[in-house]
């Protein structure tokens, strides 16, 4: 279990770590979108809509990905917990 928690604490790290050079780029975007609107081309903007809209379904991505594993993790945990008390209750009775 400790490898697990290690192994998603450096992705979660090297995730936030990727984020932050995309932060700048905000108000670079909105001036080009807003300067080719102006001039009638609409075909950047579009662009640009369908990236922000990766860049934000990518999180939850990365969220469901860790609920399911934890969520996988603790069915077999409990299978095996299960398991191990009817073995138990096998030997005593």
């Amino acid at each position: 279990m400790k490898k697990i928690t290690k192994i998603l604490f450096l992705a979660t790290f090297l995730v936030f770590l990727g984020y932050l050079d995309g932060f700048t780029q905000c108000a670079m975007c909105r001036a080009t979108v807003g300067s080719n609107l102006s001039e009638g081309r609409g075909v950047i903007g579009t662009g640009l809509n369908f990236g922000i809209l990766y860049l934000l379904l990518m999180p939850y991505i990365l969220v469901a990905s860790l609920i399911f594993l934890w969520y996988r993790t603790g069915k077999k945990e409990l299978a095996q917990r299960l398991n191990l008390s009817k073995r138990i209750k096998n030997i005593y009775n």
